[in-house]
């Protein structure tokens, strides 16, 4: 092998140093603090489930609250009076299962928002930003004022489903014309469909003479977790809980991502291919979500900003650390939603964008941080 042969190989030692230098930021370093982080958001987050099971409306004592938990996990208490009435109706129907999905709908929307700001090599993206959003927008639009029933009761939430989910498809299809795909390729494809699927939900809304559907579809699409139901509970807390395992599994690549595809290749790596499975794993994870709780926005944006600036860009830290303070945020959010207005529900997407656009717009001017080793 001739002198001129060696960069290959010699360069990956210095980018796998510049790649550990890289992902060493944030404010808080080493092992003993992340394992402190994730310790200390388990307590907040169980802590917060608890609290928030006891706020509401509704006229309900502490021990009222505790009484109909304890017999319904573990069968302590008198069943004549504990297994039924309007106390166990409000907490075990109602209040118990929109705080455990207000916890997987945060968790999954964070998590995913980590994963898009690095399929992109994007800090300002979100879960929402290749058009996912929009095109959950016109499913559940057209199954509202179309009257499109053929799923049933749920057929609001399955057009959702399928309208993100063949958004999510249509990106990837388009961002492969005229070579391979691109992080720029795909924002821009996603934000052509999101204009396409906007101007057609508007449409429908214009022709449609329906002011009751028309305030339905207002409704759902601010975002609520008022129809939680533990059936659906258990199957996205399951999806979210194996896309943050399998997401961890892959956190070199998603490392690798921040570098760009160039240095990747030269570490070995193609980067095309595990772009578009993630971009799929999450299309797929917005979808349950939006399927749920309707459109909930900033979340993927705000709370991976937060802990990127605490704890650095390392996927192994972000991921987990995002997913806890997820839940937690969107748990809050729904306790203030449910309070805030007396005799009625502020829709938590509204309260979201309240509170989290000023101070997001903080968080960009008080502090800088690495993303993917250049100051965002």
């Amino acid at each position: 092998m001739q002198r001129g042969d060696k960069p290959v190989l010699g360069k990956r030692p210095s980018t796998d140093k510049t790649l550990s230098q890289r992902l060493t930021t944030g404010v808080f370093h080493g092992i003993p603090a992340y394992l402190c982080a994730v310790v200390l958001l388990l307590v907040v987050l169980v802590g917060s489930v608890l609290f928030a099971v006891t706020v509401g409306s509704a006229d309900l004592t502490v021990r009222q609250v505790y009484e109909v938990i304890l017999f319904e996990w573990f069968h302590i208490g008198d069943p004549a009076t504990l297994a039924q009435g309007a106390a166990h109706d409000i907490v075990w129907y109602i209040r118990l299962p929109r705080i455990v999905l207000g916890v997987a709908v945060g968790m999954g929307l964070a998590t995913v928002g980590v994963v898009m700001q690095a399929v992109v090599q994007n800090p300002l993206a979100d879960p929402y930003i290749l058009g996912i959003s929009s095109g959950a927008s016109l499913g559940a639009t057209a199954a509202i004022l179309l009257g499109i029933g053929a799923f049933g009761s749920n057929s609001v939430g399955v057009c959702a489903f399928l309208g993100a989910l063949g958004v999510s498809f249509a990106v990837i299809g388009l961002s492969h014309l005229g070579g391979r795909a691109t992080p720029v390729k795909l924002v821009l494809a996603g934000v052509a469909l999101s204009s396409v699927c906007s101007a057609i939900s508007n449409f429908i809304v214009y022709v449609a003479d329906d002011p009751g559907r028309f305030m339905t579809v207002t409704f759902w699409l601010m975002g609520s977790l008022a129809g939680a139901e533990w059936e659906s509970n258990g199957v996205i807390f399951l999806v979210v809980l194996l896309a943050i395992a399998f997401f961890l599994t892959q956190s070199r690549t998603l490392n690798l991502m921040l570098l760009g595809d160039d240095t990747a290749i030269t570490l070995g790596t193609n980067l095309r291919r595990y772009r578009q499975v993630y971009l799929v794993m999450a299309s797929l994870v917005v979808g349950f979500v939006v399927y749920a709780s309707g459109v909930i926005g900033f979340v993927g944006l705000m709370i991976p900003h937060v802990i990127r600036v605490l704890f650095g860009v390392d996927h192994r830290k972000l991921l987990p650390l995002s997913a806890l303070a997820g839940g937690i945020f969107l748990v809050w959010a729904d306790v203030v939603a449910r309070t805030i207005l007396p005799n009625a529900e502020l829709p938590i997407g509204i309260l979201i964008s309240i509170v989290g656009a000023p101070a997001f717009v903080l968080l960009l001017v008080k502090k800088t941080y690495q993303f993917g080793g250049r100051p965002s």
